[in-house]
C-alpha cells in the first residue's frame, strides 16, 4: 500500500503538466474575465500558448513574469501584486492537482477559499457557536476575535516549503512552488502577493498548522477561521486569555507569525463582535460602515468603467448581486432596497423595472420569513 502511494505522489508533476489539466486551468483563469484584452490575446492562439506553457513546465524552463504591483485604497491602503495571465494559468494548473490533497487535511471550520464554504457559511457557523456557548442566550459568552499581524507579508517561505513537503514528495512540484514564491520580492524569503490564487491556497495550508494546534492541543471546541481572521468562543474570559497567550506563543515559535496587538481582543458577545464585514450581536447582525463604503467605491468605479465601455453590464450587475447576497445576511432591508433603486436610476435602460420588482419582492419575502 505504501509503495502504491509513493508512485501516486511522484506522478503529481506529470498531472500538473498534462495538457488537459493546463487547458482546464486556462478556463478557470479566464472565468469572469473573457473581455479582458490579455485573455483575448492569449485565447487568439490558445493551443500554441498552452503547448508552450506545457513544454516550459515539463522541461523546467518555466519562469514567472514580473508581477504588476499597484496600490489599492479601499478603507485601508494595500499593495496588490497581480501575476501575468499565463502565470495565473500555471497557478490553476498547480492548484487543480495539489489542492484536493491538502483540503482533506483541513479542519471543518476553515472557511476561506474552499468549496462549500465562504463568508456566509462562516457567519452562520458563528451563530451556531454563540447559541451553544451562551445556552441559547441565557448566560454570558465571550469571544476572542483575532487576526495575524501583516500575515501575507510575513509568511516564511522556508516554513511553508517544509509544511508542503510533508504531503508532497515530488520535488518537481516543490520546484514549481519555489518559482512562484520567489517571484514575490526575490531573495527576501518572506511574503506572498495578495490577489494570487496560489497565495490564497498557501495561506490555508500555512495556517492549518494553527488550526490543528487549536483543535488538538488546546482542545477548543468553538473555533473558526477565515484566512487570518479567526474567533474562539467560551463562557470564560479567563480561558480565552489563556488561549490567546498560548496561540501567540505557538505562532511566534512554530510558524514565525504573531497576533495583531490591536485587533486581537476578548469581547463580551452582547456588545457586538466585528467579524467578516459584520458586527454580530446575539439576535442580529449589522453591516460595518467600512464594508458599505467599500462597496460604494467599487460600484462607482464599475459604473464609470461601464459608461466608458471598458467593461460589460454583466460585470456591473454581477457585482451588485454578489454584494446583495452578502448584505442580506445582515439587517439591511431598507438599505438594499435604496441601493437597488439608485442602481436603476443610474443605469436606466439596462436594469429593467421587472428585474427591480423581482428583487424587491424577494427582499420583502426574506424580511417577513
Amino acid at each position: 500500500m505504501a509503495r502504491a502511494c509513493k508512485v501516486f505522489m511522484t506522478s503529481f508533476y506529470d498531472t500538473v503538466c498534462d495538457y488537459k489539466n493546463v487547458e482546464l486551468a486556462f478556463r478557470k483563469a479566464r472565468r469572469g474575465k473573457t473581455q479582458r484584452h490579455y485573455v483575448i490575446e492569449f485565447e487568439a492562439e490558445l493551443e500554441k500558448n498552452l503547448l508552450q506553457l506545457q513544454d516550459e513546465l515539463q522541461n523546467h524552463t518555466y519562469a514567472p513574469r514580473p508581477l504588476d504591483t499597484f496600490i489599492l485604497r479601499d478603507g485601508k491602503t494595500r499593495r496588490i501584486s497581480r501575476s501575468d495571465f499565463r502565470d495565473r494559468v500555471v497557478h490553476h494548473a498547480l492548484c487543480n492537482v495539489i489542492e484536493p490533497l491538502f483540503d482533506k487535511t483541513f479542519i471543518f471550520d476553515s472557511y476561506a477559499n474552499r468549496k462549500g464554504k465562504g463568508v456566509l457559511k462562516a457567519l452562520q457557523r458563528f451563530d451556531v457557536f454563540k447559541g451553544k456557548v451562551s445556552k441559547n442566550h441565557t448566560r454570558r459568552c465571550f469571544v476572542l476575535k483575532a487576526d495575524i499581524r501583516r500575515y501575507f507579508d510575513t509568511v516564511d517561505h522556508g516554513k511553508l516549503m517544509e509544511i508542503l513537503g510533508k504531503q508532497v514528495e515530488d520535488e518537481r512540484v516543490l520546484w514549481l512552488v519555489r518559482a512562484i514564491l520567489d517571484n514575490f520580492e526575490r531573495g527576501r524569503g518572506k511574503g506572498m502577493p495578495l490577489g494570487n490564487l496560489t497565495s490564497q491556497f498557501f495561506a490555508n495550508v500555512y495556517l492549518n498548522e494553527l488550526d490543528q494546534f487549536v483543535k488538538h492541543k488546546l482542545r477548543a471546541r468553538y473555533y473558526l477561521r477565515y484566512v487570518d481572521d479567526f474567533v474562539l468562543l467560551s463562557k470564560s474570559r479567563c480561558e480565552l486569555e489563556i488561549f490567546k497567550e498560548r496561540i501567540n506563543e505557538f505562532l511566534r515559535q512554530c510558524v514565525l507569525l504573531q497576533l495583531h496587538p490591536e485587533k486581537s481582543r476578548i469581547i463580551a458577545y452582547e456588545q457586538g463582535v466585528p467579524f467578516l464585514g459584520m458586527r454580530v450581536f446575539p439576535f442580529h447582525r449589522l453591516l460595518l460602515r467600512k464594508n458599505l463604503n467599500k462597496f460604494k467605491r467599487k460600484r462607482t468605479m464599475l459604473e464609470q468603467s461601464f459608461k466608458e465601455e471598458h467593461s460589460s453590464y454583466d460585470v456591473l450587475f454581477e457585482s451588485l448581486e454578489g454584494w446583495l447576497a452578502f448584505a442580506k445576511s445582515a439587517n439591511t432591508f431598507g438599505l438594499r432596497k435604496r441601493i437597488l433603486k439608485e442602481f436603476e436610476e443610474v443605469n436606466k435602460g439596462e436594469f429593467s423595472t421587472k428585474e427591480l420588482n423581482n428583487y424587491v419582492k424577494e427582499e420583502e419575502k426574506f424580511r417577513l420569513s
